[in-house]
């Protein structure tokens, strides 16, 4: 398979918030009067993840901004319909975008308006796209977790296909959020959860037991060889994000990235970008350095695709089309 046609077709963890570029994050501030950084290189540092991060709550600061910018319908439209136009532009012929709406609602928007705003953005956009609504890993946010559940239970089938758990993972530990499981498994919306990043192995099982469809990094899952044969056993798919995970500091060199062995232990396996700004990166890189780095196979490749297609919640035209490619 030729470098220029490798299948850099589906990203499928991506936060809006973490990929604004610099052109967008000044149309916003701009409309809302919020003054930024004439330079551009002063705020990427704002933005974008420097050398020198060692932790994934030091990664997560890089937030502070794109979320401050997204407290009006008009700019998460804008934020939402430029990201799917650049993906389009880059060859993505679909994505998976998350973000928290309760993160949203600081000017009194609901989150049930937020996320309206963001389906309507991603119906204008040239290509398809499935919206997970993020809950937010806290020990206060109990309610809004549980509001962000029940819309995505009334857009389930309307453009919102999951919804997910992200945030400070070793702060605050996958288990206590069993209510939450709970109530996701009644609303028969499927279930994605950030495990095994900043925690360890049982951070992994514990989502996997709470009914979990796909697990977010999931990469210290090797640490526990018991928790790799659930992965294999329930064909669990680990959305991997591999410069993310360098980022912050999980692993040292792409070398080092684990999906040689993850692939060798019969785990499924995707390949994203998590957040283009912060990681300053896109899906054609992600996967550039994976090729690099293992010298994968066309047939290596092609197996990372079909798991990947099957582990979308892509429309089956879409997932028949990008198949007839490979």
């Amino acid at each position: 398979m030729k470098n220029k046609s490798y299948p850099a077709w589906i990203d499928m963890h991506l936060h809006l918030d973490g990929s604004i570029s610099l052109k967008t994050t000044r149309k916003l501030a701009g409309m809302q009067g919020i003054s930024l950084p004439k330079s551009d290189d002063v705020l990427k540092q704002t933005m974008q993840v420097m050398k020198g991060c060692h932790s994934l709550n030091e990664y997560l600061e890089r937030f502070s901004l794109p979320c401050s910018l997204l407290n009006i319908r008009e700019a998460l439209y804008l934020c939402t319909f430029e990201l799917l136009d650049e993906l389009y532009a880059q060859g993505l012929q679909y994505a998976e975008v998350r973000f928290a709406p309760q993160k949203s609602c600081a000017d009194g928007m609901t989150q049930y308006d937020a996320v309206k705003i963001v389906l309507r953005a991603i119906d204008d956009a040239p290509i398809p796209c499935g919206l997970i609504l993020s809950m937010m890993r806290g020990d206060d946010n109990h309610a809004e977790n549980m509001e962000t559940i029940d819309v995505a239970r009334q857009f389930h089938g309307k453009g919102v296909v999951a919804v997910d758990l992200a945030g400070a993972e070793a702060l605050f530990p996958t288990h206590t959020f069993q209510k939450e499981f709970e109530t996701v498994r009644k609303a028969g919306v499927p279930l994605i959860v950030h495990a095994g990043e900043a925690a360890g192995p049982e951070s992994v099982r514990e989502a996997v037991m709470a009914g979990a469809v796909r697990i977010g990094h999931g990469v210290r899952s090797l640490e526990d060889p018991e928790v790799v044969k659930l992965l294999v056993e329930r064909k669990i798919t680990l959305e991997l994000c591999p410069t993310s995970n360098l980022n912050t500091g999980i692993f040292k060199s792409y070398e080092d990235y684990p999906l040689r062995r993850l692939l060798g232990a019969g785990v499924r396996v995707c390949i994203n970008t998590d957040n283009m700004t912060v990681s300053n990166t896109t899906l054609r890189e992600e996967w550039q350095h994976m090729m690099d780095a293992f010298k994968l196979t066309d047939a290596e490749i092609a197996h990372i695709v079909r798991d990947t297609v099957d582990a979308s919640f892509a429309p089956e035209q879409v997932k028949q089309e990008i198949l007839k490619q490979l």
